[in-house]
């Protein structure tokens, strides 16, 4: 790990203040804010990041690290623990997707030490990203290419790529997210704004570097969960290579507003398989208004990968993928849903 020098700012207003003065100075300024820090010190570890400030934003966790469940909405601080939200009786029962996603990624020790906002935010999971002994990785070292396409890509993505980058986001909890149309709440040097959850990663296109749409020195201090009438009827199913303590092979957020056997409405995103988190929007409009059985389902999921693009190891994420939503789906619709 690099030197560097080290600030723990005791407000939202003094990080952000922080913030701005360093990239006053220099727009590119090697700086990071610093929340749970199970990425950015294994990252910095790698010495795949190198920031010579990092601003140390625990001190927010009093202001920022809410979990208020209400009749309209969900908030959730950028600060709480995800093992604390994964156990609130308020978000098991009434947005039960949330509670999964959370309770399935990573191991008990990192769950009660990562923050959710930090967890939105984690990078990549590819070798090639994170060993900079490989020079190519557009991702790191913008232009220098992709060692993932003529490389091992097993693990890699079949949707949402470009020839310049096939990594695959790794996270769980930003599947829940998307697929109940989360809002972000926003704070920054430039002040505070609202962000649709949908709209903050990016595909890697032509600068895989760029993964969101975060101003400079902009973070994450709330979310903000609409409550409809698919949200109870919501769960999150997970493939992995084993049982626990890994990351999604395929994975499925889902949620059904059903009128008896007949989805009213449907909310699918896809973990594991894609370069962000990832919305099927086909797969949805294939199940609206019809009844939901277990051809349909597979329609359905067929839509959902018609754009995948497979590389030489991965191509079998299409048949798990799909598989993994039928039976989330299917399993979704047999929830039995307290009044």
């Amino acid at each position: 790990m690099r030197p560097f020098q080290y600030s723990r700012p005791s407000s939202l207003t003094a990080a952000a203040g922080e913030m701005g003065g360093l990239l006053a100075q220099d727009p590119d300024a090697p700086a990071a804010y610093l929340a749970g820090g199970t990425t950015l010190l294994d990252l910095m570890k790698l010495d795949v990041a190198r920031p010579e400030r990092v601003i140390d934003l625990s001190a927010l966790r009093g202001e920022l690290g809410h979990v208020h469940p209400g009749a309209t909405e969900l908030r959730l601080g950028a600060f709480a623990r995800m093992a604390e939200v994964a156990a609130h009786p308020g978000v098991i029962a009434d947005y039960p997707v949330i509670a999964q996603s959370l309770a399935l990624a990573a191991s008990a020790q990192l769950r009660n030490m990562a923050s959710l906002g930090g967890n939105v935010l984690q990078r990549t999971r590819c070798g090639y990203f994170r060993d900079p002994s490989w020079p190519a990785c557009n991702k790191r070292t913008p232009g220098s290419g992709c060692a993932a396409l003529g490389g091992v890509n097993r693990a890699h993505a079949v949707l949402g790529t470009s020839e310049h980058c096939i990594a695959t986001y790794p996270g769980d909890f930003a599947q829940a997210l998307l697929a109940l149309d989360a809002t972000l709440v926003l704070a920054g040097p430039q002040g505070s704004r609202t962000l649709p959850f949908g709209s903050l990663h990016q595909l890697p296109a032509a600068t895989p570097h760029r993964e969101t749409t975060l101003l400079p020195g902009e973070l994450i201090t709330e979310f903000v969960i609409p409550a409809r009438a698919w949200t109870r009827r919501s769960l999150y199913l997970k493939v992995r290579d084993r049982e626990s303590y890994e990351f999604a092979v395929a994975s499925a957020a889902v949620a059904l507003d059903l009128d008896g056997d007949v989805v009213r409405e449907a909310r699918i995103a896809l973990g594991g398989v894609a370069t962000i988190p990832w919305r099927a929007r086909g797969a949805e409009d294939a199940l609206r208004g019809l009844t939901l059985t277990e051809t349909l389902a597979w329609t359905a999921a067929e839509n959902a990968f018609a754009a995948a693009r497979p590389q030489t190891h991965n191509a079998f994420k299409i048949d798990l993928g799909q598989a993994a939503l039928v039976r989330a789906l299917l399993q979704a619709a047999a929830m039995e849903i307290r009044p």
